[in-house]
């Protein structure tokens, strides 16, 4: 018999996710869509002066798995920095499609029942994707001085 797709873990981890909140400052903000499945996640990031993340807000109106992963990834960004998020991207990305390698970010491992579904990808990557975008906004403002209102 096969393992159930919506385990406990995943469940509980969904409904963890923190109700909207707003951050005292925003450096940086996006909203990713999945085209795959219509998720859509709004992220926005304070960076501290290393440009590492200093705090997070999130939407999320996404799947299970997707609420899920969006708060493994919240739970895991603080003191992340671009290059983390991109790297973790990456690894998480091979690690869906099934490659044995190490993804660098607590618990991702119990989003495991979602890696035979091609499906559910998207979603579990959006997040990580919003996080990079809203690091990217922050990086871009920082660089246009005017950006910033």
């Amino acid at each position: 018999m096969n393992a159930p797709l919506y385990t406990i873990e995943i469940l509980r981890l969904a409904a963890s996710l923190a109700d909207d909140s707003a951050l005292a400052r925003t450096d940086g903000h996006a909203e990713v869509r999945s085209p795959t499945c219509g998720s859509r996640i709004e992220v926005s990031v304070a960076l501290d002066a290393n440009g590492r993340v200093a705090a997070l807000a999130q939407k999320v109106h996404a799947c299970a798995f997707g609420q899920a992963s969006a708060a493994l990834m919240e739970q895991g960004a603080v003191a992340r920095s671009r290059e983390d998020v991109d790297v973790a991207i990456g690894q998480l990305g091979a690690w869906l499609a099934g490659e044995d390698g190490a993804v660098d970010w607590p618990n991702l491992t119990a989003l495991a029942p979602a890696r035979s579904r091609k499906s559910r990808h998207a979603a579990i990557l959006l997040p990580f994707r919003g996080l990079l975008a809203a690091m990217d906004a922050a990086i871009s403002s920082t660089m246009d001085p005017g950006a910033r209102g």
